[in-house]
């Protein structure tokens, strides 16, 4: 029996480079969620490369790299418009959700249901839909590397 608590669902209002995600769509597979906003500062210098090459290194697997464009701030400068732009000028080509805005509150909905700090915020999400690792802040590249590749040899246990 497993400790790890089964991962919330994500509430999206649009999708860049990808068809509509969800966790069941990825059931199956590993997971690695990159919550960001595009004027966080750690966001753009750290958390976005690492994902990028996160994607580029495990591309031969069936790991999901996932960006969650998650505003609780500058609500009016960071608008779908101005994300498809950054996508384009950062060359994001993994798959990118826009959060479900919170209501009445500034917290995003998928943001809220995960309990995250703030960006940049790394999720891990194992094969079952299990939530595995949750870091807020800048992650070091050897261990997550290493936390996604234990993931990636895990096979789901029947029942």
């Amino acid at each position: 029996m497993s400790s790890h608590p089964v991962a919330p669902a994500w509430s999206t209002t649009q999708w860049f480079n990808s068809s509509p995600l969800s966790l069941e769509v990825l059931a199956g597979r590993p997971v690695a969620l990159f919550a960001f906003q595009m004027l966080c500062p750690g966001c753009v210098t750290h958390c976005l490369p690492q994902a990028k090459r996160l994607a580029a290194l495990f591309a031969g697997t069936d790991l999901a790299v996932v960006g969650l464009h998650t505003v609780f701030e500058h609500h009016d400068a960071m608008t779908p418009v101005a994300l498809k732009a950054f996508l384009h000028e950062y060359r994001i080509g993994f798959p990118v959700g826009v959060d479900e805005p919170g209501r009445p509150g500034p917290i995003p909905v998928t943001m809220e249901r995960y309990g995250m700090r703030g960006t940049p915020t790394a999720i891990l999400i194992d094969r079952a839909g299990r939530l595995r690792e949750q870091a807020f802040g800048a992650v070091d590249d050897l261990l997550l590397g290493a936390a996604v590749a234990r993931l990636i040899d895990e096979r789901v246990s029947p029942g």
